[in-house]
């Protein structure tokens, strides 16, 4: 057994480093096949923003020309979108993936978009098991109390925020929307509900968003009012256009018009309303501003019309409606940039790199990745703890292993002096006859030098031995005995304290593990099990490993305490036959008796 105690932990030391050694440690699972590095850059070489937006939706366009639509699962269902730290798993919506056509809009949660930092996502695909995991309520923050994208053909217009708040009936799509699909307004409003989510109070907070397109036709026109009550009390927020001139209206005061909007062309349009202002932006430019705090308002919002109740209404809004989103708080100027600068067809924001294949990751080297700081310090002190118990465990291995071969064969030797004296196995050894094994490490061999040493210092020229003399020299041999345990047992608490310490180190780091698991998943608000799963799965391998240190020490403990008992036992056994075979041969008492 001991010759194989190495080879097994060879063997051991090969299965656990071969999951990572065949690993690609900067893939995130191995069941995606397929990834492309999606290069996100704010600053002037790319979108040219001002100032960090912070979290942001980025809308991705693929289509022939950066992506080949080869191997994605149907609708796109596997697509996943990892942050640079390749663990994180953004959130992300499909709004559109039509491999015919060659063409998907995308919408990804990033965190934080930096207008100083380059970042870098990748998107992951190839995994044709995998269940679809887009969803626009994760994508976008909950102060988004309507976003549309008006995605649905020939059915109304489905909010995908968590409100519900649907558009109430279908209105004709437009051609050549700015994202996807839109919807043309003018022979009839596009109705919004009287939801409780898109109720303002007074002095409340707010943001209007959306891409517009214009006709030629000239006038004033509403594009976005709400009014509440009648007559001289009543309450207005108007949004509208003169000679396709953007302008804010808030209880009959008008704003300054912004430039107007070329003919034919998208524009994005956004206005805000906070601390007693309210902004209007143009293409993510401030443009116009008002002063004044919003009223109350539970009525329906009115989109592409003036609201009922006005004197003298406006004419509806004529044109192209894309991507409107109503917030219950006021959307930074940064945010509103971004949108303006990334939602276009002409984004310089994200820029897509060469796709890649997967060189095969295992599950091991998917949790390898996965761990922490903490984690790896857990199992470093569990590896030392497992070098230094199977150390220990060669080494007796090896010691008992040549104890008791050694022990064999000096046994051998003596139950062929049976009928001879003891002081036999001397001559022997000064001829040569005992193996240098034998008087090297037999502890048996050892027992017998001590005692034939004890009997020719006790016997001063007497042949005999008296009765006290032998009591002496087996007292001498049983003191030998328990020296020799000692030896035997010297380092063996490491083991035991590994068995029993290991299970709880490991524990210790799984608890630790998932208690960082879930306070990172409450502060960046994400719950679903891909981004938890990961955490658990390395504080988990903690606990495994402390598993895996314990159980061989646990096998090998109770092995070489079985080894040492029988090594001692047979060297009680051989005292209790020699100091037997002494007293017969040497005990002067009854040597007197028989001659009597």
């Amino acid at each position: 057994m001991a010759r194989f105690l190495p080879k097994l932990l060879l063997l051991l030391a090969a299965l656990v480093a071969l999951p990572a050694w065949a690993a690609d440690a900067d893939w995130w699972q191995a069941e995606w096949q397929y990834r492309k590095p999606i290069t996100l850059d704010a600053g002037p070489q790319g979108a040219g923003l001002g100032a960090d937006p912070g979290r942001s939706a980025v809308l991705l366009r693929l289509h022939t020309g950066n992506f080949a639509f080869d191997g994605v699962a149907e609708g796109g269902k596997d697509l996943r979108f990892i942050s640079a730290d390749g663990r994180t798993v953004l959130n992300h919506q499909v709004e559109q993936f039509d491999p015919e056509l060659g063409m998907a809009l995308v919408w990804v949660d990033v965190p934080n978009l930096a207008a100083s930092a380059v970042q870098t996502i990748w998107m992951y695909y190839g995994n044709a098991n995998a269940p679809s995991s887009g969803n626009g309520q994760q994508v976008f923050d909950p102060d988004y109390t309507l976003v549309y994208h008006f995605a649905e053909a020939n059915a109304p217009a489905r909010d995908t925020t968590a409100y519900g708040n649907n558009a109430g009936a279908v209105v004709a799509p437009a051609e050549g929307a700015v994202i996807g699909r839109g919807v043309q307004l003018g022979a009839a409003p596009l109705p919004l509900p009287a939801s409780a989510s898109l109720a303002n109070a007074a002095g409340a907070a707010f943001t209007f968003s959306a891409w517009i397109k214009p006709s030629a036709q000239a006038g004033v026109q509403a594009l976005y009012s709400r009014r509440e009550g009648d007559g001289e009390t009543s309450s207005e927020l108007l949004l509208g256009l003169a000679d396709r001139a953007p302008f804010v209206q808030l209880n009959g005061q008008r704003s300054a018009l912004a430039q107007a909007i070329p003919e034919g062309q998208w524009a994005h349009v956004a206005l805000t309303a906070a601390n007693g202002t309210l902004q209007l932006y143009l293409n993510g430019r401030a443009v116009a501003e008002l002063a004044g705090e919003l009223p109350a308002f539970t009525s329906a919002p009115v989109m592409g019309a003036d609201a009922p109740g006005a004197a003298e209404p406006l004419a509806n809004f004529d044109g192209a409606l894309d991507e409107l989103r109503l917030s219950r708080v006021a959307r930074s100027p940064a945010l509103l940039q971004a949108d303006a600068a990334s939602q276009g067809g002409d984004s310089r924001l994200a820029s897509y790199g060469p796709d890649e294949q997967t060189t095969g990751q295992s599950h091991f080297g998917f949790i390898l990745k996965a761990m922490p700081v903490d984690a790896w310090v857990v199992v470093a002190l569990l590896g030392l703890m497992l070098l230094v118990s199977w150390a220990i465990m060669i080494a007796k291995s090896r010691y008992f292993g040549t104890v008791a071969k050694a022990n064999a064969a000096f046994t051998v030797q003596y139950r062929q002096i049976a009928g001879a004296p003891v002081a036999s196995l001397q001559e022997l050894e000064r001829r040569g006859a005992i193996g240098k094994d034998v008087v090297a490490d037999s502890t048996l061999w050892r027992l017998y030098r001590m005692a034939m040493d004890e009997v020719k210092g006790r016997q001063h020229g007497n042949p005999g031995l008296s009765g006290s003399a032998i009591a002496a020299i087996r007292a001498t041999l049983d003191a030998e005995v328990i020296r020799e345990s000692e030896r035997m047992s010297r380092r063996m608490n490491w083991l035991s304290t590994t068995i029993e310490g290991a299970p709880y180190v490991g524990l210790f780091g799984t608890v630790i593990g998932i208690m960082l698991v879930f306070v990172v998943a409450a502060m960046a608000g994400a719950v679903d099990i891909n981004s938890v799963a990961p955490g658990m799965a390395a504080a988990l391998l903690c606990t495994a490993a402390g598993l895996g240190v314990a159980i061989p020490a646990l096998f090998g403990y109770n092995w070489l305490v079985s080894r040492s008992e029988s090594i001692a036992a047979d060297m009680a056994v051989f005292v209790d036959e020699f100091t037997a075979r002494l007293a017969e041969e040497f005990d002067r008492d009854a040597v007197g008796s028989v001659q009597a």
